[in-house]
């Protein structure tokens, strides 16, 4: 029975039936069928047997998807696509039936096929091993070249070459890209899948290396099915509308996105920019739906104000910076006047670290200081309670507020001091930072909406991208010393 039979069959026939030839007792079929239906949740713990003992066995034991049986089967249909002997069209058509039969399939049976592919396409040990030793003994001789390309060869695992054949087909990369965003939230309980996930992320990075992705600007007249796809995937501002989208692609505006070849309908990452007079204050403006449009011949400064991936299997593929270097390129050439590139950044995680640092920050604060707090508070001693609660409604607090005044200066030590092992906090920190941006203003009510609440009180933050200092802040960072402007260093408690 060939792949192509096997895999077109409907996905119930892979499930154990009273007509099996091996028997399971109908409880355990009922149980097993109602878990794999119902799907593994992310985070759930794998299988007892491992898989090399489920392919060696007969029966399938309770909270197994696919029998040992079918399992076996499962693993030749990926070894058929990657013999030798098949023809790279030939490889590619297999690679996309089974492609199909992972669309239609149960998410349990799904994660069965994921471990195959992830465990049963190693390199040769002993061919490494040896390699390796072969290498070792040639550094420093005139055979170094080759034996280092005979390790090379060594290590490249079978796994490669199986998810290359997928690739074959234009709907190939789409897969592979989905097909690792499904895998990417149960990395963490089983690790077992890691192997799989290092080695597309590794594919990804040179099939998506900028120098093969295009610059497009996505504008009104960009095809419906495109202007769908960036109310489908902004990830900063929600569109709300048509009205809304129209507003972002208005005269003043500029959208533009990174595209491959292979994904031609599909924006990888897309930047959202207004062109204006000054650094914007907050993004409602920016957002509002019925403002006039901006007189370009008096802008001077682009604020990004979205950048958003669309491809969470993309996840470790690093073309943001790029994107940015190159709208302003663009950007340039098209405003010659423009000469301040900054963004309006949303600070996703100040509330969280807030709370449980509010304590030790509370701390650092001079006796007369607490003491001016705590009158404010109206709680005497101010404490790490009475200050968050105080926060809860921060559009209430007047502009000389020392609650208001303390929650800056949190925001600035947040940004401009808190690392992890060299890094900011701050995923948006992170990537800004990284591409060689400073932090340059906070802004006080800059998105009272609900998200920007509940994720920063409100709080929103400029950083500019100085283009000749963008080297000068990198190494800064390297040495684990985020850049910051003046006024943010003033606000340090």
């Amino acid at each position: 029975m060939n792949s192509t039979h096997w895999l077109g069959r409907s996905v119930s026939r892979l499930l154990p039936t009273a007509s099996s030839k091996q028997k399971v007792p109908e409880a355990h079929v009922a149980k097993a069928q109602g878990a794999i239906e119902s799907g593994a949740q992310a985070g759930d713990a794998p299988a007892s047997r491992s898989t090399t003992q489920r392919l060696e066995a007969t029966l399938r034991q309770e909270g197994e998807a696919l029998s040992p049986r079918l399992l076996r089967r499962a693993l030749q249909e990926l070894q058929d696509i990657v013999d030798p002997r098949v023809s790279e069209v030939e490889g590619g058509r297999r690679a996309m039936a089974v492609a199909d039969w992972h669309a239609a399939a149960p998410l349990a049976q799904r994660r069965d096929l994921w471990l195959l592919m992830s465990e049963m396409f190693v390199a040769d040990a002993q061919k490494t091993r040896e390699a390796q030793a072969s290498f070792a003994a040639a550094v420093g001789t005139p055979d170094e070249a080759v034996a280092e390309v005979h390790y090379r060869r060594a290590t490249v695992s079978p796994r490669r070459r199986l998810l290359q054949r997928f690739s074959v087909y234009p709907q190939g990369v789409q897969f592979l890209v989905d097909l690792r965003a499904e895998i990417l939230p149960f990395l963490k309980a089983d690790k077992r899948l890691m192997a799989l996930d290092v080695e597309m992320e590794y594919m990804f990075s040179t099939w998506f290396d900028v120098g093969f992705l295009d610059l497009r600007r996505i504008s009104w007249d960009s095809p419906a099915s495109l202007i769908e796809k960036l109310i489908q995937y902004e990830a900063v501002h929600d569109i709300k509308s048509w009205a809304d989208v129209k507003n972002r692609l208005d005269s003043d505006r500029r959208c533009y996105g990174f595209f491959h070849p292979r994904l031609p309908g599909v924006p990888l990452i897309f930047v959202e920019v207004a062109l204006v007079d000054e650094m914007a204050e907050g993004i409602m403006p920016l957002l509002d739906e019925q403002a006039a449009a901006a007189d370009l011949d008096k802008a001077t400064t682009a604020i990004f104000y979205s950048i958003s991936n669309t491809q969470p299997g993309l996840r470790g593929v690093s073309f943001g910076d790029s994107l940015i270097k190159r709208v302003v390129e663009t950007l340039k050439d098209e405003f010659p006047k423009l000469k301040v590139f900054a963004t309006l950044s949303p600070i996703p995680g100040l509330r969280n670290w807030l709370g449980k640092h509010a304590a030790s920050l509370l701390d650092k604060m001079a006796d007369k200081e607490r003491a001016v707090l705590g009158q404010a508070l109206g709680s005497g001693a101010p404490t790490p309670g009475s200050f968050l609660a105080a926060i809860e409604q921060p559009l209430d607090l007047p502009e000389k507020s020392p609650v208001r005044q303390l929650l800056l200066q949190c925001a600035a030590h947040y940004l401009g001091q808190g690392l992890k092992d060299g890094q900011p906090l701050d995923p948006v920190a992170r990537f800004h930072l990284g591409n060689g941006a400073r932090v340059e203003r906070l802004n006080w009510a800059a998105d009272p909406s609900p998200k920007g609440l509940r994720q920063s009180h409100g709080l929103m933050v400029d950083y500019l991208y100085d283009l000749k200092r963008l080297d000068k802040h990198r190494a800064r960072l390297a040495q684990g010393k985020v850049p910051v402007s003046t006024e943010i260093h003033d606000l340090y408690i």
